[in-house]
């Protein structure tokens, strides 16, 4: 039996092509994605290595937020800390570290140079050549207006040695004198793809940390003969518990767990492109080996006959099935592994610069795991055409006979039954209205909707598709054609299930981002009351900030009836860790926004009063003149009173006024409210505030509209990533198209020299085959459509709670996917096509 399975492979190589494609499309990026995070993770290990080489024990603040990450400052400890831990015996040097977020270098061309993936952009003080910090160029910073700057960020920004550049900080915008570009341990340019400009001593706490004489950290180098770890234990008696004390070993540790916490997001959304293309490559592969085994009725009937028992039937078409899974995944393992060997090089060449990735590391355990799970995949996608093959009687071998085409009743119900369970999987994920949704309940239900909806496939395969090939039907060969593809509705459905799965998923999740859009654009305009609003153009995670000083010279532009700037910060509140805002004008806010009064005053507050909306308040059990505790970023406590409550839309928890900004980590405006006077022209006013904002280029004047547009314009990101993993799986679902196409012209040899023989010409064929192709596509497409529709819109309706109060389709992508799958049935259909209209007549006739 090994003997003729393997004879029987070499004689259908070509056939099993196709399928093969499948496995290698889906293990590349199981590949590429395992040997780039096994990269990622090797380069960061030798970074945090020498990132803190210098550095044998550090001393920082106890954080007063604890989990807080890029999106706010660290807080800092006083700068006479320096002095008390060199004063701690074992100490040989102390130095006084900032190294904060939100230093924004302004390019030539008036715009902040912004990072690769949004990385820091870091503002650090020159201590020197310590750890893994080399200077490579010109001097150290040695004058307040002077700078270095590292190299990722000059050759981002085309900066030179000597350059007069702008730099936006926690203080409004200066300028400075580029001296010198840093490099770091392994000729990297950057750590992680970050920025860094490296600040004279003498302004750098300012600038960062919004007040002089205090540092991030302190690092610490023990006198000879000190361990670190002995020097941490004296350190923490000496200093007590108002600080942490780490080693560097502790310290590395640390953040290179953080890092990877990072790059475990990335590698969840590889794997799941590449799980998706695992999960259409099955319905690919399935269709495969069930039609080639329906062709190999006779023969398979014939070792029956012969003596072959069912078990070894089975074997053999499983060695089969496994033989193909490895060839398949072991290129596709190549093939993922020859992307990520490359991917360094292609990030330096394109607009992704250096993204921190050392040697390329080739990990034997990636490449087994990739290969093993291509394999088994393949395997178990042969298992049911497996075991109908064994059922062949050895009867059939006497005379010709093909696979009789079974009841679906059996199909039917198991596919209504887990497509129910689907949909109480997601009823269950997401109707308690909490925000805490299960993740693998949403997967579980999403998996479950989709294998019920391609077993429910067949029993709407036949209609659907004879339905939908009567639009064809107007002559004689687009009748053949409706008439082929409506034939096997097993074999239809498989081959439309691989196209259906990936226009389900961009179809539910575009409702999903079209209904929140709707849904903000409708509540946003009837929430601003604001003419203008200051905002930043793009979302990202550290909200961009401008000098509060603009504020005033607005109010003084003609036409500006009241103008509120708000501060935005995180800090530990009695519902722990939230957002907080500060609002330097609260008449002017309360004008600017649609807001409910509900209890206490909305009036101007005391420096010691706070507001906060009514559910929050119920939540607490607070009343008007409740004490409410708040601890600052910058590690301040104060104790507030409650002065009154409020419902809005789109504001609610914790308003403050602006005697609480020294005590917040971002210290400027990142939004400005503005209301012009009655009469007063928008577009003049516009350009006189937009000529105020030319030293902040990150801070853009909008209107209500522009403002939902940019707190939307997320949403857009995130559907050119699904159009990306539709594309890939629509590449996998053509080559679906392709194999059911050329597998069934040459199980109609015969067929189609008999339509050759009474006249059938070879453009009537090849249009014939077309009509098949685009029948099974657009079936597929418009499956797809309803399955992703009906996801999409329960999943948004059961996120009304969150702000999705309006049902909108995106009608434009729909059609567009629509478009997109009546192309795919024509490329399709061409090499079938052409093959079809080759037959030989006499020959076809002949075949057996």
């Amino acid at each position: 039996m090994i003997r003729v399975t393997l004879a029987g492979l070499r004689s259908r190589r070509l056939r099993l092509l196709l399928s093969a494609l499948a496995v290698v499309l889906g293990v590349t990026f199981m590949s590429a994605t395992l040997v780039v995070t096994d990269t990622l993770n090797a380069s960061l290990r030798g970074l945090y290595a020498g990132l803190h080489s210098d550095t044998e024990v550090q001393v920082t603040a106890k954080q007063v937020l604890p989990g807080i990450g890029e999106d706010s400052a660290t807080t800092p400890v006083p700068a006479d800390l320096v002095q008390r831990v060199a004063a701690v015996g074992g100490v040989a040097t102390a130095t006084g570290v900032v190294s904060e977020d939100g230093a924004r270098l302004v390019g030539a061309d008036g715009r902040v140079v912004r990072t690769s993936f949004n990385r820091p952009r870091l503002g650090t003080n020159w201590t020197g050549e310590r750890g893994s910090v080399r200077l490579r160029a010109g001097r150290a910073p040695a004058a307040p207006g002077e700078i270095a700057i590292n190299a990722a960020l000059a050759l981002a920004a085309d900066a030179q040695l000597g350059d007069r550049v702008g730099v936006l900080t926690q203080r409004p915008k200066q300028t400075f004198a580029v001296v010198g570009v840093i490099g770091y341990h392994g000729d990297r340019d950057s750590v992680s793809g970050a920025h860094e400009i490296a600040f004279h001593e003498s302004v750098a706490a300012e600038l960062m940390l919004g007040r002089p004489d205090v540092y991030s950290a302190v690092d610490v180098r023990a006198e000879p003969g000190v361990t670190p770890e002995v020097l941490r234990d004296r350190l923490r008696g000496a200093l007590g518990d108002d600080v942490v004390v780490r080693t560097g070993d502790e310290l590395r540790a640390a953040q290179s767990e953080s890092a990877r916490e990072d790059l475990a997001a990335i590698t969840q959304i590889l794997l799941a492109v590449a799980g998706i293309a695992l999960f259409v490559g099955v319905f690919l592969i399935l269709n495969t080996f069930s039609i080639l085994l329906a062709q190999r009725t006779r023969e398979l009937a014939l070792l029956r006959a012969l003596g072959a028992r069912r078990r070894q039937l089975i074997g053999s078409v499983l060695v089969e099935a496994a033989l193909v899974g490895l060839a398949a995944s072991a290129a596709g393992a190549a093939l993922g592994v020859g992307i990520a060997v490359s991917l360094p090089r292609l990030a330096r060449d394109t607009a992704m610069g250096d993204l921190g990735l050392g040697a390329v590391t080739v990990p034997p355990l990636a490449v087994l795991t990739s290969i093993a799970l291509g394999a088994a995949v393949t395997v178990v996608a042969a298992i049911g055409p497996a075991l109908r093959a064994s059922r062949i009687p050895p009867v059939a071998a006497l005379r010709e006979m093909s696979a009789s085409d079974r009841p679906l009743t059996k199909l039917t119900v198991t596919g209504s039954v887990i497509g129910a369970v689907g949909v109480a999987l997601l009823v269950l994920a997401f109707a308690d209205g909490t925000d805490d949704i299960a993740l693998g309940t949403v997967l579980g239900g999403v998996l479950a909707s989709f294998v019920g909806a391609a077993l429910l496939t067949p029993f709407i395969a036949r209609p659907t598709v004879t339905l939908i090939g009567r639009l064809f039907a107007w002559s004689a060969p687009g009748r053949l054609g409706r008439l082929n593809a409506g034939r096997n509705p097993r074999r239809t459905a498989s081959t439309a299930a691989a196209l259906m799965v990936g226009v389900a998923v961009v179809t539910a999740v575009g409702i999903v981002l079209t209904s929140a859009t709707v849904s903000l654009r409708r509540t946003g305009a009837d929430h601003f009351r604001a003419d203008l609003i200051l905002t930043e153009p793009t979302s990202t995670e550290r909200p961009q900030t401008f000098d509060p000083a603009i504020l005033d010279r607005i109010r003084a532009v003609p036409g500006v009836a009241a103008v509120a700037g708000i501060y935005d910060d995180v800090a530990m509140t009695p519902r722990g860790r939230t957002g907080i805002v500060a609002v330097d004008d609260i008449a002017a806010w309360r004008s600017t926004i649609k807001v409910e009064h509900v209890a206490g005053t909305l009036g101007p507050l005391e420096p010691d009063e706070i507001l906060t909306d009514s559910d929050t308040a119920a939540d607490l059990g607070l009343q008007i003149g409740s004490p409410v505790e708040i601890s600052f970023a910058r590690g301040r406590s104060r104790t507030f009173t409650l002065a009154g409550t409020y419902r809005s839309d789109w504001s609610s928890g914790w308003l403050m006024p602006a005697s609480v900004v020294p005590d917040l980590s971002r210290q400027q405006p990142s939004t400005g409210l503005v209301r012009l006077a009655p009469g007063a022209s928008e577009a003049d006013v516009h350009a006189r505030v937009s000529a105020l904002l030319a030293d902040s280029p990150e801070t853009v004047v909008t209107d209500p509209d522009g403002f939902v547009d940019n707190v939307t314009g997320v949403f857009g990101t995130v559907l050119v990533l699904l159009q990306v993993l539709l594309g890939i799986a629509m590449l996998i679902a053509a080559f679906g198209v392709v194999n059911t196409l050329a597998l069934s012209v040459l199980e109609r040899t015969r067929e189609l020299g008999l339509l050759r023989a009474v006249g059938l010409s070879r453009g009537q064929t090849v249009r014939m085959v077309a009509v098949e192709a685009m029948a099974i596509s657009i079936f597929g497409t418009l499956l797809g459509i309803a399955v992703g529709t009906g996801l999409g819109a329960a999943v948004a309706r059961a996120l009304r709670g969150e702000g999705i109060t309006e049902l909108a389709l995106p009608w434009a992508l729909l059609a567009a996917y629509l478009a997109s799958g009546v192309v795919i049935g024509v490329l399709a259909a061409a090499l079938p096509a052409v093959r079809a209209a080759r037959t030989d007549v006499l020959r076809a006739i002949a075949y057996d």
